[in-house]
């Protein structure tokens, strides 16, 4: 009898049962698409960085992991790197950031030497560099800029004849000849970072210790490429936690708002129902768990609706969305975003709720 009444409760107000679903929707969805947001573009990063192949990266001591830019390692550090008896490989790479590409760069490679490091460029479609503006792109900035091999991509006022399309997860979306992308950097002999490749991977630790020790590369950071992807994560970013945590507080707030504003709304209008109730027996327990069910229904129904939402901004983001940014499902926040709902529109129900219960049977009778 309990159930039946609040979903005609619910039933007898359509619009404001739906407006405030949605508001703990968006609510959810929001914090959905942005954990989501930051856990794949992080972990795609990671997963780029791996992709290289190397075992060790040095980097300009003031360089910071999402750093996009910064041409200062001088080209010759290659070679010594290259003869050091534990070394199979060394090759470097200098990033150039895109105008109006949001954490997006291009990275100038010895496409030679990258491919014997990192096992080779998949190419999808077409090829390696054949003239100085070829460009090479991967899958998915291809299919955001929608392009294709002999396809034209308008870059620092220039023109580039993308040459060929390749398999994501190595480095860089976009890849060009070194010595182009030193000229645009205007960074000749300079890189921004170098990558090597042991002999016996075992050893890495061991070779990282040794040139960290070493003082003519004291001014330089020396990481094991562990080193490098363990710091793309939350933990490595305080201040994106911080970010992440003041959005889901802003998110509950909402939700908190609007639940409050429709339930207040809702107990005035059925003050007279109210005191029906109470002149029948009614207790205020009874009343309550009225509008504490009714809540818990609309918070349960928004937070499924936000979780369905969420698929739907990550289809959106990744395939509209610029080619930095990688929206992955994230389905072991599903539960604290539902908890984080319900709890914020059980808080917003509690004032009006109380206000239900307070009302005298002959008063409630008598509003109109």
């Amino acid at each position: 009898m309990l159930n039946q009444l609040v979903f005609e409760n619910l039933k007898h107000r359509p619009l404001r049962t739906l407006l405030s679903a949605a508001a703990i929707a968006i609510e959810v969805a929001m914090i959905l698409t942005l954990v989501g947001l930051s856990d794949g573009t992080l972990d795609e990063s990671k997963r780029m960085r791996r992709g290289i192949g190397a075992d060790i990266v040095v980097r300009p001591g003031s360089t910071s992991v999402m750093s996009f830019s910064g041409v200062t390692l001088p080209e010759k550090l290659v070679e010594y790197f290259q003869q050091q008896p534990d070394v199979e490989i060394a090759t470097g790479s200098a990033a150039h950031g895109i105008p109006g590409g949001l954490m997006e760069s291009a990275s100038g490679v010895d496409l030679a030497k990258f491919s014997t490091m990192s096992d080779g460029l998949r190419f999808l479609s077409g090829g390696p560099f054949q003239a100085p503006k070829d460009i090479i792109v991967d899958e998915r900035y291809a299919r955001t800029k929608q392009l294709g091999v002999g396809s034209t991509l308008k870059l620092w006022d220039k023109n580039w004849n993308v040459c060929g399309v390749v398999e994501p997860g190595k480095l860089s979306r976009v890849f060009l000849p070194l010595p182009v992308v030193q000229e645009l950097a205007s960074a000749p002999g300079k890189l921004s970072q170098i990558y090597i490749k042991l002999k016996d991977p075992s050893r890495t630790d061991a070779v990282v210790k040794a040139l960290k020790d070493n003082p003519q590369l004291g001014s330089y950071q020396v990481l094991s490429i562990d080193e490098l992807a363990s710091l793309f994560s939350i933990d490595g970013f305080p201040a994106l936690r911080q970010f992440i945590s003041v959005v889901i507080g802003l998110g509950v707030v909402v939700g908190f708002l609007v639940v409050l504003l429709s339930m207040y709304t809702a107990v005035l209008e059925r003050t007279r129902e109210i005191g029906i109730l109470k002149s029948l027996g009614a207790s205020p327990a009874y009343i309550m768990g009225i509008l504490m069910r009714e809540t818990l229904i609309l918070s349960i129904t928004g937070a499924v609706a936000g979780i369905v939402l969420s698929l739907v901004t990550q289809w959106t983001m990744n395939t509209f969305g610029g080619s930095a940014l990688v929206q992955k499902m994230v389905p072991h926040w599903w539960p604290y975003t539902t908890l984080l709902a319900i709890a914020g529109a059980l808080l917003g129900t509690l004032y009006p709720a109380m206000k239900a219960v307070r009302h005298d049977a002959l008063e409630a009778l008598s509003y109109d």
